[in-house]
């Protein structure tokens, strides 16, 4: 849409025109033409800088890639596949619509992309098994939103990330796997947690698909992406990994008959692909004028300094303030825009203050990812409302509430960054996770209001007031916070089965 260049020729109308706004930190010297085009034109600091350049190499190749794997029919194995491991568990539409949203968007790296492909057959499903058509498209549209961040194929800023802390796209694939993961383990839990309060079971085991036949006819369709990551792994380029999957997928498609991709198809792969390519393109072309005039007039370091000055130099405030513009500049431009906007200003000044790099610049990107099902403007939860019919603020006040406990994940990712799998040893990182899930298990619990039985309102603050304790590295605090909660779970679940209810389901 017109946002992202609306917010362009601001800045540049910025470029020209601040030296007359005499405000603190706003005025600047000035800037006239020659100077704005030989900067912004002529040099790799302002339009063709890193953001643009990665758009044509690596993002291009991988997001043809993309396509050419959702043409082949990949995205129907997931369904069928997913549907066969989680179909007949409690609330089971609803958990195949995350464990295929999750699998799905591996490959997508698009919110609205996955919600449109999965969300066609999960959410007229999961109203046909009793949950109610807002609940319905909220979860779906709250499930597609990590496709983005789950590795191998993630969105478009995972690259213009490897091309800024110097990382390899394998190194940033390994280090958001877990926070990934653990987004959809947030949504899981709320799903279970909604499917036992609406007493909604699985589907019935006869009526689910077989996984050993789904496997046998499509499973050879992922085979490309083991061909991606087998080459990542070996050491070879992106761009050279990226080239031969998208070769693979050609040879194995062939190998049975329904899934050949002939002339007709090949062509409107490279179409979609390339269409695809086109609105990254754009949004990091605007993106790299917008840096092009904060370095010009020294407003990126001045909003640096003013960011310090207002957190006062701590770290969880300046925390907070990037999560509350990323989600705020989310709601209207890309996701990939968005984070741009934001690690551009706000992840120089986290690294200055001892945030690690990486971890800095995922935790600005995983917050622009959750925009998409932050109300007012949540573009994920209003393409789950369209399928469901229903309204899409209420869908996206749903799908709030069902992905809230994936607003925590960040802040373990900046205080133990073991989880990113790069560092630390074997027992720290598996510390580190366990208090993680803690962390988001008690989130949801309390956000929900029902673990294994409804739960009262001190109860709930009791759960809420645990989390803290469970997200910087320390054994002690960890213990009393992760202690509580795993102590206090399994008290409600003991009270809820002395109640009538249904206790410890899958």
């Amino acid at each position: 849409g017109w946002a992202l260049p609306i917010i362009t020729l601001v800045f540049i109308a910025y470029g020209f025109f601040g030296s007359y706004i005499h405000l603190p930190y706003i005025s600047h010297s000035g800037m006239d033409i020659p100077r704005f085009i030989s900067y912004e034109y002529l040099s790799t600091e302002g339009l063709f800088t890193v953001p643009l350049g990665v758009s044509a190499t690596f993002i291009a190749i991988f997001v043809i890639f993309a396509a050419f794997l959702i043409d082949s029919g990949v995205g129907d194995f997931f369904m069928e596949a997913a549907t066969a491991i989680a179909g007949d568990k409690t609330g089971g539409p609803a958990k195949v619509a995350v464990v295929a949203s999750a699998l799905m968007g591996s490959v997508s790296g698009s919110a609205v992309g996955n919600v449109v492909t999965t969300g066609s057959v999960t959410i007229p499903l999961m109203k046909r098994m009793g949950f109610p058509p807002l609940l319905a498209a909220g979860i779906e549209g709250t499930a597609s939103t990590g496709g983005q961040i789950m590795p191998p194929l993630m969105g478009a800023a995972a690259f213009i990330i490897a091309s800024i802390v110097g990382k390899s796209y394998l190194i940033i694939c390994i280090a958001a796997f877990v926070p990934a993961v653990l987004s959809f383990v947030s949504v899981f839990v709320m799903v279970h947690f909604e499917a036992e309060r609406y007493g909604i079971r699985g589907l019935p085991k006869e009526s689910l698909p077989k996984l050993w036949p789904i496997l046998k006819k499509r499973g050879h369709l992922v085979l490309p992406i083991v061909v991606l990551v087998a080459m990542l792994v070996s050491g070879a380029t992106a761009m050279k990994a990226g080239f031969y999957s998208i070769i693979s997928v050609l040879i194995v498609s062939f190998f049975q008959k329904d899934t050949r991709m002939r002339i007709p198809k090949i062509l409107k792969a490279l179409e979609n692909g390339a269409r695809a390519i086109l609105p990254i393109a754009a949004a990091c072309a605007c993106s790299g004028i917008v840096v092009g005039v904060l370095t010009l007039t020294g407003l990126g370091l001045k909003l640096s300094y003013l960011l310090v000055q207002l957190a006062h130099g701590s770290v969880p405030i300046l925390l907070v303030l990037a999560m509350i513009a990323a989600i705020i500049l989310g709601m209207g431009i890309t996701t990939t825009a968005a984070y741009l906007l934001v690690a551009i200003i706000l992840a120089p000044v986290l690294v200055k203050m001892g945030v690690s790099e990486l971890a800095a610049h995922i935790f600005v990107f995983y917050y622009a990812v959750i925009s998409t099902i932050t109300p007012p403007v949540a573009l994920a939860a209003y393409a789950a409302a369209g399928i469901a019919k229903t309204d899409p603020f209420k869908t996206a006040l749903v799908g709030f509430r069902i992905g809230i406990a994936k607003f925590v994940v960040p802040f373990y990712v900046i205080y133990t960054p073991e989880i990113m799998l790069l560092s630390g040893k074997p027992f720290k990182i598996a510390w580190a996770v366990i208090m993680a899930f803690l962390g988001i298990w008690a989130l949801a619990g309390g956000a929900c209001g029902y673990v294994f039985r409804e739960i009262r309102v001190y109860e709930r603050l009791l759960l809420f007031a645990c989390i803290p304790f469970t997200i910087p590295y320390s054994i002690f605090w960890n213990a009393i916070g992760g202690g509580v909660i795993a102590a206090f779970t399994v008290y409600l679940w003991s009270t809820g089965h002395r109640q009538g209810g249904s206790g410890i389901r899958t």
